[in-house]
């Protein structure tokens, strides 16, 4: 997400929310959260002053904007395309963001973080439908199927993030025998367990 420099859990610190933006480590007694919760700086651990509405919806916002590791130019234009659709907007932009591929092979299990499978879909590891692509922000829909290329099925990341053995969505099948993944279907609000009040976020847009 652009040139951000800067180690990521202070990004958790700031926003006040564990984001697991490092994958396996998050899980762990190393999670800076778990031992620094208060945000990062030298006033970190002073009494914070009463947030506004207004800042109440940034930081709802930007959260999102971190777990998805999207600039601001790309989840403002994600935003923008979910107010084009029918139905609910937050709801719509959630959907929208659980669909690009470096998000579904997280979903997966295929890697540990987005940040890693973003890496991962830039460096062709996956075939969609049996066709490269290396674009993490492609859109998926109902009835593709992602695969491991066979040149990286060896790949030890992608093997270490298959022997973890998370849970996978209920919209997203897994096949173990031909390392293929399906979208069997656009996920349902309560099936995005991603914590956030996406209406914030549309109040924020909708100044």
């Amino acid at each position: 997400m652009g040139r951000y420099r800067e180690a990521v859990c202070r990004i958790c610190r700031r926003e006040g929310a564990k984001l697991f933006l490092k994958g396996e480590r998050c899980n762990t007694p190393k999670c800076a959260f778990e031992r620094r919760s208060y945000p990062p700086g030298q006033h970190g651990q002073s009494r914070r002053k009463k947030i506004s509405d207004y800042g109440t919806q940034l930081r709802e916002k930007q959260k999102l904007r971190h777990i998805y590791r999207l600039s601001e130019s790309q989840f403002r234009g994600i935003f923008e395309e979910a107010s084009r659709r029918k139905g609910v907007t937050g709801e719509a932009l959630l959907v929208l963001l659980e669909r690009r591929l470096d998000n579904v092979i997280f979903r997966l299990g295929l890697c540990t973080s987005r940040n890693q499978a973003r890496l991962q879909v830039s460096q062709r590891h996956f075939l969609v439908n049996n066709k490269p692509v290396n674009i993490p922000s492609y859109q998926t829909h109902i009835g593709d199927v992602i695969s491991i290329k066979p040149k990286s099925r060896d790949n030890p990341a992608l093997q270490h993030s298959l022997s973890l053995g998370r849970r996978i969505p209920s919209w997203l099948q897994w096949d173990p025998d031909s390392l293929s993944g399906r979208v069997l279907s656009l996920p349902a609000r309560e099936e995005i367990d991603t914590l956030v009040a996406e209406q914030l976020v549309v109040e924020y847009y909708s100044r």
